[in-house]
C-alpha cells in the first residue's frame, strides 16, 4: 500500500538533526542522542504504519498537527511513518477507506501505531457516533486490539474533553474524566499508552513522542495520568508570564478598562494554579503565542476534569494557596489591592494581613480554623 497524503519532499541529514535535537529537547534527553535518532528517523526502523480514528471530535488536533511548519516537521515525520488511515486527510472513501484500515490491521498486526482523536461515546451501545455502519467505540476496540502502541492526542481522546459534559457518556481511550473505565482492559493488555491532552494537542508533543517510540522502541516516562512528564510536569501559574502582576495584587476585575491590560487573570477564571503544562514556553502557530498571551484565561485543558467540572469558565472557583500563608480569600487581597495605598504591596503581604487580622479577630470570638480560612 503506498503513501497517499503529502508530497514527495527532498529532506537532507541537516533536516532530520533539526527535528532530532527538537524531539531530545523536548524529551529532556541529552543532545548526545540526536543523531542516533536523526539515523533512527532516516531509515524509519521499517517505516510502520499508523491508523489516525476520529470520534467526537472537532478535527482540531489534526489541523494542528499537520499546520505545524518548523521546519515541515511533519513532513519529516510522514516520510518515517506509513499513514494508512485518516478520515479527514486520506483521499479515499467509503468502502476503499474503510477497507484501508482492515489490510492494515491484517497486513501490520502488532506492529502498527494507533492515534485516536476525539472522545468515545458509551451510552446507547455507542450509537451517538457510528462510522461506516459501526459504533465508534466498535471500531476502536477492533483497531487497538492489534496495536503495538497507542497514542491519544487532546482532551477527548484522553478524558472525554467537551463532549463528556454531554449525554453521550463520552470518555477518553482508558479515562471517563479522573476515573480509568475499564472499557478496553481486555483489548488494551500491556500495550503502551500515551495521553497528550490540550484543546487542541500541540503538534511538537505528538512529534516527539513518535520520534522517541520510533528511535528506542518505548514511549517516554509517563505521569499518573499517562502523560509524559517532559511536557505535563510544570505547572501553569508557577511558570506564567504574569504571575508578576499575580503577586503584587494586580488582577483583571473588568475586561473594559484598558489599565487592566496584562494584569493577571485569576479572577476572571484562570486555571493556571492546578494545570499541569508547558503551553507558557511550548505555545501555539510556531510559537507565536497561547491562551494567556492571548488575554484569555487558562481553562486547564491539559487535566482530566476539563470541561464539565472546569466550566463556566469565566468564573472563579477556588481560593488560592500562597506559599508560607496558606489558602487565602483572593477576594479580600483584591480589595485591599482597589484601595489606592496598598497597590504594589503584593499579595503575600496582604494575605498575611488579612489573615492575621483575621486570627486575631477570631481569637477574640471563636476557635480558628483553616476551614474559616477557605
Amino acid at each position: 500500500m503506498r503513501d497517499f497524503l503529502f508530497p514527495t519532499i527532498e529532506l537532507t541529514r541537516r533536516d532530520f538533526l533539526k527535528v532530532a535535537g527538537g524531539a531530545a529537547a523536548l524529551l529532556g534527553l541529552s543532545q548526545a542522542l540526536t543523531p542516533q535518532m536523526a539515523k533512527a528517523l532516516e531509515e524509519s526502523i521499517g517505516k510502520p504504519a499508523v491508523i489516525w480514528l476520529e470520534g467526537q471530535d472537532c478535527t482540531g488536533c489534526s489541523e494542528s498537527f499537520v499546520n505545524s511548519l518548523e521546519p515541515v516537521t511533519t513532513s519529516i515525520l510522514l516520510n518515517s511513518i506509513s499513514l494508512r488511515y485518516h478520515e479527514t486527510l486520506m483521499a479515499a472513501s467509503g468502502y476503499h477507506a474503510e477497507g484501508a484500515r482492515q489490510e492494515t490491521i491484517k497486513q501490520e498486526k502488532g506492529k502498527y501505531i494507533l492515534v485516536i482523536e476525539g472522545s468515545i461515546p458509551l451510552a446507547e451501545d455507542g450509537k451517538y457516533c457510528v462510522i461506516a455502519g459501526a459504533p465508534f467505540k466498535e471500531i476502536v476496540r477492533e483497531t487497538a486490539a492489534d496495536a503495538a502502541a497507542i497514542i491519544c492526542v487532546g482532551s477527548c481522546a484522553t478524558y472525554g474533553g467537551i463532549p463528556r459534559s454531554g449525554p453521550t457518556d463520552a470518555v477518553g481511550y482508558l479515562f471517563r474524566g479522573t476515573q480509568k473505565h475499564h472499557e478496553y482492559d481486555d483489548v488494551t493488555g500491556n500495550k503502551p499508552v500515551v495521553n497528550l491532552p490540550t484543546c487542541p494537542v500541540h503538534p511538537e508533543r505528538l512529534v516527539a513522542t513518535i520520534v522517541h517510540y520510533l528511535t528506542f522502541g518505548t514511549i517516554p516516562p509517563l505521569d499518573h495520568f499517562l502523560r509524559p512528564k517532559a511536557f505535563y510536569g510544570f505547572n501553569q501559574h508557577d511558570n506564567c508570564e504574569r504571575r508578576g502582576q499575580f503577586e503584587a495584587g494586580r488582577f483583571v476585575t473588568d475586561w473594559g478598562d484598558p489599565s487592566q491590560q496584562g494584569y493577571c487573570l485569576y479572577m476572571k477564571g484562570c486555571r493556571g494554579p492546578v494545570a499541569n503544562q508547558d503551553c507558557w514556553k511550548r505555545r501555539w502557530n510556531q510559537r507565536t503565542n497561547y491562551c494567556i498571551k492571548a488575554n484569555t484565561p487558562c481553562v486547564a485543558c491539559s487535566e482530566p476534569e476539563f470541561f464539565e467540572w472546569f466550566s463556566p469558565v469565566y468564573e472563579r472557583q477556588y481560593d488560592i494557596s500562597v506559599p508560607g500563608i496558606g489558602r487565602v480569600d483572593i477576594d479580600k487581597v483584591a480589595a485591599s489591592v482597589a484601595g489606592a495605598t496598598a497597590a504594589g504591596i503584593g499579595v503575600h503581604m496582604l494575605a498575611s494581613h488579612i489573615k492575621g487580622k483575621r486570627d486575631d479577630s477570631s481569637a477574640d470570638t471563636e476557635p480558628k480554623t483553616e476551614a474559616k480560612e477557605s
